[in-house]
């Protein structure tokens, strides 16, 4: 997540009651979570087993519970609940907003759209020109649509992302951290009825220009598809995850997260994808895998009970 206007760290430290050490006089230009932080960005880490993931990552400036040697041109900003401060600085930049009417008066339409009956449209929501937004559509804050788009009949645009702070030891395990991203759909884009996409938890999450998602597929949070990619229905892509521009996965494929599938790459009906995907290849499986290497097991396991009757006659 971006902030509006780059800010010092030095407010940062006390807006969420932080000592400050290392390059106090840096200027922060966004909140980010570990799998997408750039430079300029806060990101928190609240476990010694992360510290040093984050204190390594592009981020600028680490938000931790704990006093430790500072990377040079760094700053650490030391509080006793990292996840708590970084909730203070979303709420602060995203704060709650209650809608007072269907398309809210902050919104901007393009010329030629057609907004169907029953559409919700949040506060800072951006629409190209000549889309179409059907019927029962919901279309969250701070959402960006391109042009010439097509959302079909209940579609869920920008909804929190499925993301939580972990602790067992505390009476509730998952706390919810606040989603301060967007959902970005470029232009040219067809999205099917009833699909869902989350918004970043404090990144994009992205849908490159003329994808096409066939109906019921879920997007999960701060995943970017590149251009020209085509999902059929029932696909369902976990957070953070990368593919790259062609990708075709055909209907049912689950895919994990924080992965990245390569161009043109071709992912065959109820595969599952739990690893990177080299590009320009055909798919297949759970766990995938190459789809010609895959077919060719398949037929030496339905021909185990031949084999084994044989081996038995051997005997």
């Amino acid at each position: 997540m971006k902030f509006p206007a780059p800010v010092s760290v030095k407010w940062i430290a006390n807006l969420i009651g932080a000592e400050l050490s290392g390059n106090t006089e840096g200027i922060a230009t966004g909140i980010n979570e570990i799998h997408k932080v750039e430079p300029g960005d806060l990101v928190f880490v609240d476990h010694p087993k992360y510290y040093n993931k984050c204190l390594h990552s592009d981020a600028t400036f680490i938000i931790i519970n704990q006093k430790t040697e500072c990377p040079e041109g760094k700053a650490l900003l030391i509080v006793d609940n990292p996840f708590e401060a970084y909730q203070t600085i979303v709420r602060h930049f995203r704060p709650f907003k209650p809608a007072a009417k269907p398309i809210s008066d902050s919104a901007t339409i393009g010329e030629g759209t057609y907004i169907a009956p029953n559409v919700y449209i949040g506060h800072e929501v951006s629409i190209g020109k000549d889309c179409f937004i059907g019927p029962n559509v919901t279309i969250m804050e701070h959402c960006v649509i391109g042009d010439n788009v097509i959302i079909q009949a209940g579609t869920v645009i920008g909804s929190d992302a499925f993301y939580y702070n972990t602790k067992k030891d505390r009476a509730v395990w998952y706390k919810k951290m606040e989603s301060g991203g967007r959902v970005v759909i470029e232009s040219d884009v067809e999205i099917g009825a009833g699909c869902t996409i989350d918004r970043g938890v404090s990144h994009d999450t992205r849908i490159g220009r003329g994808s096409k998602l066939d109906n019921m597929v879920h997007i999960g949070h701060d995943t970017v598809l590149g251009a020209n990619c085509l999902l059929a229905a029932q696909v369902g892509i976990a957070g953070a995850t990368t593919l790259g521009n062609g990708v075709i996965l055909w209907g049912q494929v689950g895919v994990s997260k924080t992965l990245t599938i390569g161009d043109n790459a071709v992912v065959l009906a109820q595969s599952g994808v739990g690893t990177t995907l080299e590009g320009g290849k055909v798919y297949f499986g759970t766990p995938v895998e190459e789809a010609n290497n895959k077919k060719r097991e398949l037929v030496w396991v339905k021909r185990i009970p031949e084999i084994w009757e044989k081996i038995k006659g051997i005997k």
